[in-house]
Formats: C-alpha cells, sequence, structure tokens
C-alpha cells in the first residue's frame, strides 16, 4: 500500500508539473478521425509486402506501455478497436513538446497527429508530428501490464479489467452480439418486444425469494420482479398473439457461479403454439446463434467438448431418472418407492411434498450434472409446474420441458395453462405450501386469474438465460464473467 501510495503521489506531482507548463490535463478538444484497427489492420500488420496508407492519420488511446531511447520512445496505445504502435522523435514534436511527452505516464489517453511507417521489423508504426494529452491517469494500471489476475479485483474494478484484458472486451463484445442476434430472430417471425413493469404489487410468476422494496406515495410494498411472465400472458389475452421482453429479473437469492441476485432473461410467448413446437424454435435459435458468434457448432466449455448440432436429444423426466439416473422403472412408477428412494438418497423435503418434488430432487442429484451435449427433458411433474398445462393423456405431469447443456439448465418452457379454475386451485395450493417457511408471504395473484377468465388463448411460453448462454458461446466458468458489473460483497477498508 506504501509503495501504491508513493506512485499515486508521484502521478499527482507530474500532474501538476504539467499543469504548470499550461498543458491542460483534462480537454475535451480532441477529435480522432481513425481506429487503429483502421489504419493498422490485421492484414497489413502480418503481411511486410502490404502498402500502408498514405497521408496523416489521426488517432487516440490509452498509452498501455513505452520504450523510451532517450530523444525518442515507441508507445503502444490502445483504443476500443485493438492496439498499435506510434513513434515519437524529439525532433519532430519540438523540444517543448517532448519536455511534456517525457511527464507522459502508461495509462494517460493521448491523441496524435502522424504517418504511417514500418519500422525495421517491418511493424506498422504512426510517426507522430504532434500529439496532445487528453486525460491524466492518477492510478497505474497493473504492474508490468500483462493483465489483471486476482478474479475479485477483475470483477470489482471491470473498468480496470476491460482495459489490460483484450479477452474480456471480447466476451462482452460477443454478448452484446447473442442479445442484438436473439432479438432479431424473434422478429424476423413477427414477435412484438415489449417492456413489463419491474416493481410488482404481488412477488409471482416463478418460485424464488423477491428483494422488497416500499413505495412512499401509495404507502404501499413492492417486490422487483423475479420473472415477467404472469404481465406477457395478460399481453396474449389483451389480443398480442407473440410478444417477448429482454428483461432484468432479481432473486434475493444465494451467490454462486451459475446465479447473480440480478440476471437476465429472454422470455416471449406465441399464441395457438406448444411446448414442442418451442423446443424445434429454441434449437433452431441457439443453432443459428451459435453459428454467427463462433463459426462453428463444436464448442470447447471447461474442457468439455459440447456439440450443438440439431437434432437434439430428448428425454421426458422419467426415461432419463432410468437411463441416466439407473432408477429402475418400477421405482418410477410406484409413488411411495420414489419417495422412500429420496429419502435413502439423504434428500431433505418439506412435509407436503409429494413423489413429483421428490423426481426433480433426484433430477437434479443424479441427472442435471451428466446432461453435457444439449437435452431437452419433458414431462415435468404437475407437483412442481403451477403454471403449466396438463398434459392431456397424463394429468400427473404437464406439457413442459426444459434444456439442459453442460449440466445445466439453459431454458424452461412450457404450454400454458389457460383454464382459470385449474390455475387458481394451483396457485392457492402453491401458496398453502409454500408459506411456511417464508420470509415474504407469498400471495395469489388474483388479477392474474381475472384475466384469465376472459379468456386466453392457447399458447406456449419460455424463459432463456441470457448470462448462461452468454457463459457457454465464450466459454466463461462463471457468471460473473459474463456480467459488467456483478454483485460481490462490500469492499473491506
Amino acid at each position: 500500500m506504501e509503495d501504491l501510495n508513493q506512485v499515486l503521489q508521484q502521478r499527482r506531482k507530474k500532474a501538476g508539473e504539467m499543469a504548470d507548463l499550461g498543458v491542460e490535463l483534462y480537454p475535451n478538444t480532441f477529435k480522432p478521425a481513425h481506429h487503429i484497427i483502421d489504419i493498422l489492420p490485421q492484414d497489413v500488420r502480418d503481411d511486410h509486402e502490404l502498402p500502408l496508407q498514405e497521408g496523416e492519420k489521426v488517432i487516440a488511446g490509452r498509452i498501455i506501455a513505452m520504450r523510451k531511447f532517450g530523444k525518442a520512445a515507441f508507445l503502444q496505445i490502445q483504443d476500443e478497436s485493438g492496439r498499435g504502435q506510434v513513434y515519437i522523435k524529439k525532433s519532430a514534436v519540438g523540444e517543448e513538446s517532448f519536455k511534456v511527452f517525457n511527464k507522459l505516464d502508461i495509462g494517460d489517453l493521448a491523441g496524435f497527429h502522424g504517418t504511417l511507417f514500418r519500422t525495421q521489423k517491418g511493424e506498422p508504426t504512426l510517426h507522430v508530428s504532434s500529439f496532445k494529452l487528453i486525460t491524466k491517469s492518477l492510478r497505474p494500471l497493473p504492474e508490468k501490464f500483462h493483465g489483471l489476475t486476482d478474479v475479485e479485483i477483475r470483477y470489482r474494478q471491470r473498468y480496470v479489467d476491460l482495459i489490460v484484458n483484450p479477452e474480456v472486451r471480447e466476451t462482452f463484445r460477443k454478448r452484446v452480439e447473442i442479445i442484438r442476434l436473439m432479438r432479431e430472430f424473434l422478429v424476423s417471425r413477427q414477435f412484438m418486444e415489449v417492456e413489463t413493469p419491474m416493481m410488482h404489487p404481488i412477488a409471482g410468476g416463478a418460485t424464488a425469494k423477491p428483494f422488497q422494496t416500499h413505495h412512499n406515495a401509495l404507502d404501499m410494498d413492492l417486490y422487483l420482479r423475479v420473472a415477467p411472465e404472469l404481465y406477457l400472458k395478460r399481453l396474449l389475452v389483451g389480443g398480442f398473439e407473440r410478444v417477448f421482453e429482454i428483461n432484468r429479473n432479481f432473486r434475493n437469492e444465494g451467490l454462486s457461479t451459475r446465479h447473480n441476485p440480478e440476471f437476465t432473461m429472454l422470455e416471449f410467448y406465441q399464441a395457438y403454439a406448444t411446448y414442442a413446437e418451442l423446443m424445434d424454435l429454441t434449437e433452431e435459435m441457439v443453432t443459428s446463434i451459435c453459428q454467427k458468434v463462433n463459426g462453428t457448432l463444436e464448442i470447447n466449455f471447461e474442457e468439455q467438448q459440447v456439440d450443438l448440432t440439431a437434432p437434439w436429444q430428448r428425454f421426458t423426466m422419467d426415461e432419463a431418472l432410468e437411463q441416466v439416473g439407473g432408477i429402475d422403472p418400477a421405482i418410477l412408477a410406484d409413488p411411495a418407492q420414489i419417495m422412500a428412494l429420496a429419502t435413502e438418497k439423504g434428500l431433505q423435503l418439506e412435509k407436503k411434498s409429494g413423489p413429483g418434488k421428490a423426481k426433480m430432487e433426484l433430477f437434479d442429484l443424479l441427472v442435471e450434472e451428466k446432461l453435457i451435449n444439449p437435452t431437452f427433458i419433458t414431462a415435468y411433474p404437475t407437483e412442481v409446474s403451477p403454471l403449466a398445462r396438463r398434459n392431456d393423456d397424463n394429468p400427473d405431469v404437464t406439457d413442459r420441458f426444459e434444456l439442459f447443456v453442460t449440466g445445466r439448465e439453459l431454458a424452461n418452457g412450457f404450454s400454458e395453462l389457460n383454464d382459470p379454475v385449474d390455475q387458481c386451485e394451483r396457485l392457492e395450493k402453491q401458496v398453502a405450501e409454500r408459506g411456511e417457511d417464508e420470509e415474504i408471504f407469498p400471495e395469489v395473484d388474483y388479477d392474474f386469474v381475472r384475466a384469465l377468465e376472459y379468456g386466453m388463448p392457447p399458447a406456449a411460453g419460455e424463459g432463456i438465460g441470457i448470462d448462461r448462454l452468454a457463459m457457454l458461446l465464450t466459454n466463461a466458468p462463471s457468471i460473473r464473467d459474463v456480467i459488467l458489473f456483478p454483485h460481490m460483497k462490500p469492499e473491506k477498508g
């Protein structure tokens, strides 16, 4: 800490000396005409025979490396497009300007005018005729500029992480591209993008603990949404037949490599569609996005080979428990035996839980992590699917699916329940079963039930975790690697 304080003092001293020389430390008058990649494209860097652009070039960027040779110096500078080299010589910029240059530090932002040439090693370089300090940096970049390696500091000081780690910038460029392609895919299929409330009077739409706040003017408690589902389905009642929202959800639960209290979801609903049609659509959407973002459907994720080539495998919940989890089908068919097996495996079930909940817990324990290539799991128990339509042939299960890749849930969808009587009964049952240990007592959204009483067309809906999809397509081991500013514990003084 003492060394850092000394560096900070030295930089502030330099800043004062520059100000004394009449240098403006934070001007807003420099206008770059080019990005580095525009004047130093990759093919020019790799092929020493290709000619360089002629004429004066004007670029700006952050100084990330500096080699001084008395009356001359080479600098590596970086802008949004990439990195490039500039050459400054005392005789070219003048003695007074060179004095100012000698007070520049790594991390400073500067603008440069000059022409292009090649060094003896053939590296394209800007020969500087004049330069201007744009922003004085008062803090040093990480030592030796090999990148920021402390994970906690990387997440906490993402702005530094982005400066020194080009692969991090590329991850977030890919994330932006994934969302853009997702939006284009749905819009091209006549889906309409909408916005629904982020503060709800009732915590509903998913089984999760919400964040609670209070609206003073209305004197009422509100909850940050855990999901936009019930509002989007209200729009189906209102007559919109294809809607989607790329939304922020909030769940007051634990942090992990897969969970952040604030996260991004795509949720979409299509009237007159079934869950089977959404599985096909999801397969098409994800494969097209992956192909455009990565140029291949075969990707590496944490040293696992993943093949996203369609068609993806599909199992019912019972088939997965049998074929992947190794459970005897006779046990799966007997509610008493499945409950006993869950207890035998050490699973803690609530008193009111039934065999459907037991199957879900056994699936999480025995199957989920083994699903590496994309796999749809269908026929979820009605007990654990309060908003999904019952299967016409077997009312004990619903027309629901979840998509798993690399042992992680990526999407959840189902044919929607549009029977208001059945829906009301299931919501009331869900509240009765969840109420005992909840800090925030759940409520039935009777306005949603009322909306269904007006008539919602048959429909299917789905949610896709955008953060998890970004993790998959960028080979990011933690959700914090694909969220620009993840939530963290307060910094210790």
